[in-house]
């Protein structure tokens, strides 16, 4: 497989792959990328460790402080003590809420839902308009 191929393939895999949460595997929310593909995690229960980034994820697809992961548990790692599994997006996280099987400590405020869906809370004012000022309109002073 070249690797444009394994590219598309990896890419469509995390982003319109189904989810399932195995046994052994759990959800944790990125805090912190600390380098060399390790990304310092935080659990349900507010545990924070390191987790590494497995080979066919490197350079495929990206995250960012705040995404949500599901990993596999490292017996043998002592300040590694988790893999990445699967990276989730908003349409794998809301089939996981849908489902129940979202920890409720990592449930989103309103705050977050109106980033999401500006539309839905305009009318409630948890949204609030901003202007721009351009710089023929900010008073000059002498």
């Amino acid at each position: 497989m070249s690797e444009a191929t394994k590219r598309k393939f990896v890419t469509h895999e995390v982003v319109h792959g189904d989810v399932k949460i195995l046994k052994d595997q759990f959800i944790v929310k990125v805090v912190e990328s600390k380098g060399n593909n390790l990304h310092q995690v935080e659990d349900e229960n507010g545990h924070v460790t390191l987790c590494s980034m497995p080979p066919k994820f490197r350079k495929n697809v990206w995250i960012k402080r705040g995404d949500f992961l599901i990993v596999d548990k490292i017996e043998e790692g002592k300040k590694v003590t988790c893999e990445m599994v699967h990276i989730l997006y908003p349409d794998q996280i809301r089939d996981l809420k849908s489902e129940n099987e979202w920890p409720s400590a990592f449930q989103t405020s309103d705050t977050d839902e109106a980033k999401e869906n500006p539309k839905n809370f305009q009318s409630t004012g948890l949204l609030k308009q901003t202007s721009i000022v351009t710089v023929n309109q900010i008073p000059q002073t002498v």
